[in-house]
């Protein structure tokens, strides 16, 4: 297609995908799914109009990859908005760390023992498939209600977390195939790839969205200074926090969350008469909002906020796009068909016991935990990063296939179960509540 053939599709696409938004709000389906299939179409089994290769243009298909799941990652850390000391933490850090850890050995036996790889390349596919998807997980849609509310935040604060936590286990597993370097007795690997990597990164993140945050709302509300542009904040903190933290050689993923949650908890020092009222603050205008010491940081964090959820939907809708057209070089094996079911089915249920035991909850919490853990914008990044970084052609073959399945299978089969599920969770959670009443 010509540039200006280009222009015109990406335009009726983008002007379509307004009109008919609300009505594909309506449907019991998720957006992605809807992307999913349209890319499809758009692929090289049909229309021929998306042609991503994975192999070939590996380099670039992860760069737009990585930005995606930077712009994600933000957003998901300005929308949860529990308390940083809340025993709410507690679940989603268990289910980042134990749950994976479990999750990446599981697969990794199964990658040993059943499909015959060394032990490396077991890790590296393990490692892949880890990470669930923060926004596809924050997506999904439920009835207002506490237990409702922490079931989505547990699973939007996993994914904001596991999809920084899986990069050392992906060097490890290229480490193992000679492709990182892992540093004599995994000394490197845990000093640097894990401890400060991890550590670091949400150190930075959480420095500088408060500080920025901070800064930004003391100026506005004190000296009426800085009003506007919080485009360019939004963007800025990605782009300075990801890049300070791969600076200071730390997970560039984790300070980004990191960031978004520190921007999102920010608090002005009020001064002067509150705008008490519904009716009062939204009769004055957003200067005066942005500038009030009562409502600037909330101003502040609403416009960023606001976005970044349009920029996070344009990415998702261009990722799962390509995702689509890039099933067309991922043959559908007998190995996918077997591969795909265990690991949505049995190993992600398996994988969430030890970071549920002990925790307070009922058992339809549990199985809602159990099922959802979306496979989506990390995975793709990973499988390109490897890709990127030499991963042998034979081990090619094995991982591509798999990883591009399992996002597409877990897109299709959470997005058509999402709502009722959900609506049956906060139904029997709603029974329950009755009952001890």
């Amino acid at each position: 297609m010509s540039d200006a053939a280009w222009s015109c599709f990406l335009g009726l696409l983008l002007i379509l995908m307004m009109l008919f938004g609300t009505l594909l709000n309506r449907l019991p389906l998720s957006s992605a799914l809807i992307y999913l299939l349209l890319g499809i179409v758009l692929g090289p089994d049909a229309l021929a109009i998306l042609t991503p290769d994975p192999v070939a243009h590996a380099e670039t298909l992860e760069r737009l990859a990585e930005i995606a799941l930077l712009i994600s990652l933000f957003a998901v850390g300005l929308r949860l908005g529990s308390p940083r000391r809340s025993h709410h933490w507690w679940l989603p850090v268990r289910l980042a760390l134990l749950s994976m850890l479990t999750l990446v050995t599981l697969i990794a036996a199964l990658g040993i023992f059943v499909l015959d790889l060394e032990p490396g390349a077991a890790v590296l596919l393990g490692a892949i498939l880890a990470p669930t998807d923060p926004v596809l997980a924050s997506g999904l849609r439920s009835e207002p209600g506490a237990q409702s509310d922490r079931l989505n935040f547990s699973l939007a604060a996993e994914g904001g977390l596991n999809d920084g936590a899986a990069y050392p286990f992906v060097l490890l597993g290229l480490g193992l195939l000679g492709l990182h370097d892992l540093g004599p007795h995994l000394l490197r690997w845990w000093t640097l790839d894990v401890l400060w990597a991890n550590a670091g990164g949400l150190a930075v993140g959480a420095c500088l969205g408060a500080l920025t945050g901070r800064l930004v709302v003391f100026l506005r509300s004190r000296h009426r200074e800085a009003v506007g542009l919080d485009v360019f904040l939004g963007l800025g903190l990605i782009a300075l926090t990801y890049g300070l933290a791969q600076l200071a050689m730390t997970s560039g993923f984790l300070a980004v969350f990191a960031c978004g949650l520190a921007l999102q908890r920010v608090r002005e020092r009020p001064r002067g008469a509150a705008l008490d009222t519904v009716d009062a603050v939204q009769g004055h205008s957003y200067e005066t909002l942005a500038t009030h010491s009562h409502h600037a940081s909330a101003t502040m964090r609403d416009a960023v906020e606001l976005f970044n959820d349009q920029l996070e939907k344009l990415a998702e809708l261009a990722l799962v796009l390509l995702l689509g057209a890039m099933l067309a070089y991922a043959p559908l094996n007998a190995t996918v068909l077997w591969f795909v079911p265990l690991l949505l089915v049995v190993l992600r249920p398996l994988s969430t016991w030890p970071a549920l035991v002990g925790a307070d909850l009922s058992a339809s919490h549990r199985g809602m935990i159990g099922w959802f853990g979306i496979r989506g914008v990390g995975s793709m990044f990973y499988l390109l990063f490897a890709l990127r970084e030499g991963m042998p052609p034979a081990l090619t073959a094995v991982i591509l296939p798999l990883t591009l399945w399992t996002i597409a299978a877990s897109i299709v089969v959470h997005g058509i179960s999402a709502q009722p599920l959900m609506r049956r969770h906060v139904a029997r959670v709603a029974a329950a509540s009755s009952s001890r009443a």
